[in-house]
């Protein structure tokens, strides 16, 4: 039996099962549980003006805002001797605040481990052209809510994901091609074997989200995925050899 190729372990927000995610604390977490990359979101503290204003280590605008740390704090703690080995994954959550993303990455010196990720793809042709030293990744599907949790929103969720299923690797091919991206980050649902070899084919990367079960995760590393984003990167080590 072929030997199953390494897999990039990734904690999301740092490990947010551990300790609350998005903080210098929940990085901690992730380094002590052996991560090789943490990815991490951000995003403007007021929605409405992305160019001014603080950038926050914050998913989304449900939660208070006020106590969240900011970028600057975020990577004065990544760019620390005790994370020299990790690779960042800074996810944008909205268009609008590459340039400052960028020159904050440039400022702490971590532009040759950082991968940006974003749903949004004029985002990342922003930042190719801004930083060309820095992987992309195009995040999918760009949804706010899991529409499957629901008994009335299921069915047509699952018929949308199957569309997108099928739609997915030409698409992904077609941008890691024309140099738009050079990762892709999809959820779990979305993840095929013919996905898988698109993205091999075109030299680039997959990484899946958010997977929290053991079983899925040994399912993704033999289907052949670069990387599996989790909650709780302790399971990691529970991974058959």
């Amino acid at each position: 039996m072929p030997e199953l190729p390494a897999l990039r372990r990734v904690g999301h927000k740092g490990a947010d099962l551990i300790v609350p995610g998005n903080t210098p604390a929940s990085f901690d977490a992730a380094l002590r549980a052996g991560v090789d990359m943490i990815e991490f979101d951000v995003l403007p503290e007021r929605h409405e003006g992305p160019d001014h204003g603080r950038l926050l280590l914050a998913h989304d605008y449900s939660i208070d805002l006020g106590g969240a740390p900011t970028l600057e704090d975020g990577l004065a703690h990544l760019a620390s001797a005790p994370f020299d080995g990790v690779e960042l994954d800074v996810d944008l959550k909205l268009p609008g605040y590459e340039q400052r993303v960028v020159a904050a990455l440039q400022e702490h010196g971590l532009v040759e481990r950082t991968l940006i990720s974003s749903n949004w793809m004029r985002s990342l042709v922003a930042i190719r052209a801004l930083e060309p030293r820095l992987r992309l990744g195009w995040s999918v599907p760009r949804v706010k809510r899991d529409w499957t949790a629901s008994t009335l929103t299921r069915l047509p969720a699952y018929v949308g994901i199957q569309v997108v299923r099928r739609r997915l690797p030409g698409l992904v091919r077609r941008h890691m091609a024309a140099g738009r991206c050079d990762a892709l980050m999809a959820h779990w649902l979305m993840v095929t074997p013919p996905l898988v070899d698109a993205v091999r084919d075109a030299g680039g990367e997959l990484y899946v989200w958010t997977v929290d079960e053991l079983p899925r995760i040994g399912s993704l590393r033999t289907l052949g995925v670069t990387g599996v984003i989790t909650n709780d990167p302790r399971l990691f080590a529970y991974l058959n050899p």
